[in-house]
């Protein structure tokens, strides 16, 4: 009973932390976006520039809810048939109030300073991409495909989206002016470093545990982890004192918890995690459901 009652509380959490992360993106749509008249990054920025295309040249006002959704079709498959079924239907939660509030949404202006806009609107946007991605969950568009990747090889894929953003700012500044793409590359790029910064699935720490207790701090890490640990023969310069060193490496997003578990095994462990930016052999990296 306590496993499905856990179950149900982690799956509200994930439905909350989706509709938030929407209504954060709709209203920075409808007000940084809008006041600066940016391109955010992803399909996002893709649906307001098709927009603005069609406005320009066909005089036809489109809804953005209807291409936002059509152009998160591919991904949405891609997702659902080689990432995780829960995973992709959490996304489609956050990728439909989008779409929805969006068109509803009335646009205000907060301020008309557009680096400010392209600052804080990077800022806002960051943060709710960065919520999609801690519940499990992703934004939509190039998000499926920065992740797709990043499964599949086992590396941190996003700043290569910038490539995509790039191309679609570059037709953005030959169509409507290199102002605007240039405070939208200031936009994106700020999102992007606030994703790194907050997202930490594909960042590792090396963890060093000089401690008298190896096999508990060892048993702890695999059971939080699943990792397994190597044990070396320590002994203390200053007393003298034989000791044992765990070595593993693990998610950067599970030190804090780890570390806290050794705390409880052994009170005077002392611990050193290092950032980790490349590994060579097998990882087990928890897959998406």
């Amino acid at each position: 009973m306590a496993s499905k009652t856990d179950d149900t509380i982690s799956r509200m959490k994930r439905i909350s932390l989706c509709v938030v992360a929407g209504l954060v993106m709709a209203f920075n749509i409808k007000s940084f976006v809008r006041s600066g008249d940016l391109l955010p990054g992803g399909f996002s920025g893709l649906a307001i520039l098709i927009q603005s295309i069609f406005l320009k040249f066909a005089h036809v006002s489109i809804p953005y809810g209807p291409v936002y959704i059509g152009l998160n079709l591919f991904p949405v498959i891609l997702s659902f048939r080689k990432i995780g079924k829960r995973f992709t239907a959490y996304s489609c939660i956050t990728i439909a109030i989008v779409a929805f509030l969006t068109d509803f949404i009335p646009s205000f202006d907060i301020t008309s300073d557009v680096l400010l806009i392209s600052i804080f609107g990077g800022l806002i946007n960051g943060v709710a991409v960065s919520l999609c991605l801690n519940a499990g969950a992703t934004s939509g568009g190039t998000d499926f495909i920065s992740i797709y990747i990043s499964e599949r090889f086992k590396v941190d894929a996003w700043n290569y989206i910038l490539l995509f953003n790039v191309f679609v700012l570059t037709c953005d500044g030959f169509l409507f002016g290199w102002d605007k793409a240039l405070y939208s590359m200031i936009f994106q790029y700020v999102s992007t470093q606030v994703v790194n910064t907050m997202y930490k699935r594909y960042k590792k720490d090396t963890l060093f545990v000089v401690t008298e207790h190896p096999q508990e701090v060892a048993e702890v890490i695999s059971r939080l982890t699943n990792h397994g640990a190597t044990r070396m023969n320590a002994e203390g310069m200053y007393k003298g004192k034989k000791k044992s060193m765990v070595y593993s490496v693990i998610d950067s997003g599970e030190l804090t918890n780890i570390m806290e578990e050794i705390r409880k095994i052994d009170p005077d462990a002392f611990i050193n995690a290092i950032r980790t930016d490349r590994i060579s052999g097998r990882f087990y990296m928890r897959p998406q459901d």
